[in-house]
């Protein structure tokens, strides 16, 4: 990913119907270049659609809770899993170390309607416990484009023996 590429992601990040040639009119590069760009960087996995963001709150979801599972060791994730994504109010479920094996992002219309969305994620096969926490505010929204930024900025992270560096123009330990 190139600055040309992130100024397209920018530019499709803030108005995203705005159209290949809009874009290129704005950056002012030639349609095919935004639309090439654009391709090989969804066939990369870097941009990974292009559908409306839903906000839960405006269609009723006013409550998300961050909920941590702990599952019985047989029988592995993937089952659980397949279950919580039969679940509307999940809206992520990852695998994680520490204390817990699953963190889910959950929603619900109200706090009474929490304790059925984690009724319904106990009720999965292979669940042993829940820990609820209840998010009060987002202080910091999902976002990507400061990492864009950042990854155009300094070029992708150097790895050495000693770990990662600050970037591509970091110096060599003398």
């Amino acid at each position: 990913m190139d600055r040309l590429d992130a100024r397209i992601v920018e530019v499709f990040a803030a108005e995203p119907r705005i159209g290949v040639l809009e874009c290129s009119r704005r950056l002012g590069v030639a349609r095919g270049t935004v639309q090439a760009r654009l391709d090989r960087m969804a066939e990369h996995g870097v941009i990974k659609g292009f559908g409306p963001e839903i906000e839960p709150a405006a269609i009723g979801y006013g409550v998300t809770a961050f909920v941590t599972l702990q599952l019985r060791q047989v029988g592995g994730h993937d089952p659980v899993a397949a279950r919580l994504a039969g679940i509307p109010e999940v809206l992520e479920a990852y695998t994680i170390t520490g204390a817990g094996d699953m963190l889910c992002r959950v929603v619900a219309r109200s706090n009474q309607d929490l304790q059925r969305v984690i009724d319904a994620l106990v009720e999965a096969n292979g669940v042993e416990r829940a820990s609820t926490v209840i998010s009060l505010a987002t202080q910091v929204p999902y976002r990507t484009l400061p990492l864009v930024r950042a990854a155009t900025e300094n070029g992708p992270p150097r790895v050495d023996r000693d770990g990662p560096s600050e970037g591509a123009g970091a110096q060599e330990p003398a």
